[in-house]
């Protein structure tokens, strides 16, 4: 066993994939046939799969936190989570093919583990292959169903839109019911996009001779394009999502990580690759160029074009291969690689094949600068009209660098705590006088950046507490001489802010050192998690590309803060709450994952308060109250409340033309409103200056950035996010204005 970085990182990491990462995305797509299910019905696992899956088990057994044997009782867990991965809708599986399974749902702990060093996955590929027979009968019912052409929205009926609860079909009869409302549904949505304007308030226009041919392609194309993904499936993509089904009855953050996967995270928390420097989606099976990275090879071979495809890509001086319909992920391993070596990439611009070309390219290491921490200094009058300098730091995750799946050997190591630091002082320099910390959707990373970033603004004391299976504690604490910034601080989050961004912002609200601003509480993943590579225990039966196994990304501490109060569950609440939409969600947070732990208590560790928030916080709440109350954008989101209220209540979506069309020229005529009132406010009052890692180092301040009040800008921007930064601000002008008063924080001390 090896155990390598200890990690807490949310779920809901960031998706990065390919040379940078993988965007969803299509263009106008190229026809796609329907695709047979054949190939799933031949798919048998691959030779080192089933010790794979066994020694995965009996290290869930061994080392996760709960330190829950395989019995029966998981192996129902195990057995849903992998029918409903597949089919989260259930609106493929008839209820007779889970009474068919039902056999295993009991027995997939005798099956994992009851051999020698050797699963039966036998379970996995049956109902694989019982799926795919189902996705083929759907896909060729809404083929045939759209060439007949018979769509008629005149009725009152309704759509269940979320049907994750909702009981599979019994037969294969209510089945096509149910596929038949979710075509008419697609197909209305598809109508209503080409016949409503959304300016003007909602403008309704006549159809084109050839829209409802065109909806059908286009439609026949989504469904058949979803039934060829799975078509291509291999042993790797059954047992990558099998597994993490089995992980994932244990906790939600339990992860099976095959070798691409693996190599994924580590990219996720390094910011740093080996690979061209491009960003690609995939469009209908091709696999096409959607930016360059500057400075990487491929922006800097001045041969590679925006929305290029790749046809071909061969390693150094060997045959190409065809990548067209192949699986983008598939795709991504081919051009990455060893720093250093060639690959050579077949492009073409779509619909021309006559410019085909072919381009070499050296990899490189390419750094992933975007998702590194950023700053902003803003200058802001106050009601005096005194312009005051404030500090706003993003920091998008706790990365850190991993060596894991063949990602080691990179040379621009990144770690947020020194990002970090270098903004601050940065920031410092230019003479702010406070700073708020922006850790909204910061989905975790590593444990020891958490506790070195809260370093930055504490001098010393317990940071967190992490609890192992056996009930042994550990303290991890803070030793600086003194912090490196301790002015006046405000913490910014949102419920998407998670697992190491929670200990940091615990810590600095336990001590006193932060008014904590956001949503009603952050996610609430409070567990720790190890990585543990399975190249210890299986070893290649067969030479592969990789030689790897896998690595298991395993919960093994759950951690604490300084209170003894754990996060798990219940998350950091705000001091300050802000209205949004995401706080009346029930489909956000720990809470509404499968098979979370448990929330609890430790004995409390030995820690002083500063005490520098709690005498002002009344004012502070008031103060941000009376602002809210009167201002137009927190008005909207209040609506916007409101509506998503509605919606959530409801859960169906009508099937009538006439009242769809009603409801979007609701919708649309209240956004026409919002954005001329918008569009008559002056410009916002203040100047801010964008700072990066990169130019913290360099004297005086870059160019101002200039924001303007159009729709485009503001209506998607500050209405949603940046409303809660602008109230953020006031609060940290209030705060250092109080602590002005009472002879407390001084900013630059």
């Amino acid at each position: 066993m090896s155990r390598l970085k200890i990690t807490c990182c949310a779920a809901i990491a960031l998706a990065v994939a390919v040379c940078i990462f993988i965007a969803a995305g299509c263009s106008t797509p190229k026809p796609v046939p329907p695709a047979a299910a054949g190939p799933a019905a031949s798919l048998a696992p691959g030779p080192n799969d089933s010790r794979i899956a066994y020694w995965t088990a009996r290290y869930l057994e061994e080392y996760q936190y709960s330190q829950q044997t395989l019995d029966t009782g998981m192996s129902e867990k195990f057995f849903d989570g992998y029918v409903e991965t597949l089919d989260p809708r259930r609106e493929n599986f008839l209820q007779s093919d889970i009474d068919e399974f039902a056999r295993y749902r009991t027995n997939l702990d005798a099956l994992t583990i009851g051999g020698r060093g050797r699963a039966n996955l036998t379970p996995a590929y049956e109902i694989f292959g019982r799926y795919m027979e189902r996705l083929t009968q759907h896909t060729d019912y809404v083929n045939k169903l759209l060439a007949q052409d018979r769509f008629k929205f005149d009725t009152d009926d309704r759509i269940l839109l979320d049907r994750r609860q909702a009981p599979y079909p019994k037969n294969l009869t209510e089945a096509e019911e149910l596929w038949s409302q979710q075509l008419r549904y697609d197909y209305l949505l598809a109508k209503l996009d080409l016949e409503f304007s959304p300016t003007n308030g909602g403008t309704v226009l006549p159809l084109p001779k050839t829209a409802n041919a065109d909806i059908s392609a286009d439609l026949e194309r989504r469904y058949n394009w979803n039934l060829h993904f799975f078509t291509n499936w291999d042993s790797d993509n059954v047992l990558q999502v099998y597994l993490n089904a089995l992980t994932h009855a244990y906790d939600p953050h339990t992860d099976y990580l095959n070798y691409q996967h693996a190599q994924n995270f580590s990219i996720e928390m390094s910011l740093s690759l080996f690979g061209i420097g491009a960003q690609l989606s995939e469009d209908y099976g091709y696999c096409t160029i959607e930016s360059l990275i500057p400075g990487g090879p491929a922006d800097k071979s001045g041969q590679i074009k925006s929305k290029e495809r790749v046809i071909k890509v061969a390693q150094s001086n060997l045959p190409p291969v065809n990548v067209v319909d192949m699986d983008l992920s598939k795709v991504v391993e081919l051009i990455r690689g060893p720093k250093g070596t060639q690959v050579r990439l077949t492009l073409e611009e779509k619909d021309n094949p006559a410019s085909r070309h072919t381009v070499i390219l050296t990899r490189d290491e390419i750094k992933i600068e975007d998702q590194e921490a950023k700053a902003k200094l803003i200058e802001m009058p106050d009601s005096r009209g005194v312009t005051n300098r404030i500090g706003v730091i993003d920091v998008p995750s706790f990365y850190f660098p991993t060596d894991i799946a063949g990602n080691a050997g990179h040379s621009q190591q990144s770690y947020v705590s020194v990002d970090v630091a270098k903004l601050i002082r940065k920031l410092q320099q230019e003479k702010v006088g406070g700073i708020i910390l922006d850790m909204r959707s910061n989905p975790g990373g590593s444990l020891e950046e958490a506790i070195r970033l809260t370093g930055l603004f504490i001098k010393e004391g317990p940071v967190v507490l992490a609890r192992n299976p056996i009930g042994e504690v550990q303290q991890d604490s803070i030793t600086n001489a003194a912090a490196l910034y301790s002015g006046p601080l405000v913490v910014l989050l949102n419920r998407f802010s998670a697992s190491a961004a929670e200990i940091a912002a615990a810590a600095l609200q336990d001590y006193g050192r932060a008014v904590v601003v956001g949503d009603n509480s952050t996610h609430g993943k409070g567990t720790v998690q190890s990585l543990m590579q399975l190249n210890r225990v299986v070893w290649p039966a067969t030479p592969a590309a990789t030689n790897d196994p896998g690595t298991l990304k395993i919960t093994i501490r759950k951690f604490y803060r300084v209170t003894g109060a754990s996060t798990q569950l219940k998350g950091v609440e705000s001091d300050i709450v802000l209205p949004d939409v995401l706080n009346e969600s029930p489909d956000i947070g720990e809470t509404a994952l499968k098979n979370p732990l448990p929330w609890d208590t430790n004995a409390p560790a030995n820690y002083q308060s500063l005490n520098l928030v709690q005498p002002y916080l009344a004012e502070l709440r008031h103060n941000s109250q009376a602002r809210i109350t009167t201002n137009r954008d927190f008005n909207y989101i209040l609506q916007d409340i409101d509506e998503f209220k509605k919606v959530e209540s409801d859960k169906t979506a009508p099937l009538n033309e006439q009242e769809a069309l009603n409801e979007r020229k609701k919708n649309a005529a209240e956004k026409m409103a919002r954005d001329k009132e918008l569009a008559k406010r002056g410009t916002i009052n203040e100047t801010v200056y964008n700072l990066t890692v990169e130019n913290a180092d360099k004297p005086g301040l870059p160019p101002p950035f200039v924001e303007t009040n159009s729709p485009a800008n503001i209506s998607e921007g500050r209405l949603n996010d940046e409303a809660r930064l602008y109230e953020s601000e006031h609060i940290l002008e209030d705060y250092i204005s109080l602590l002005s008063k009472s002879g407390g924080l001084i900013a630059n001390q």
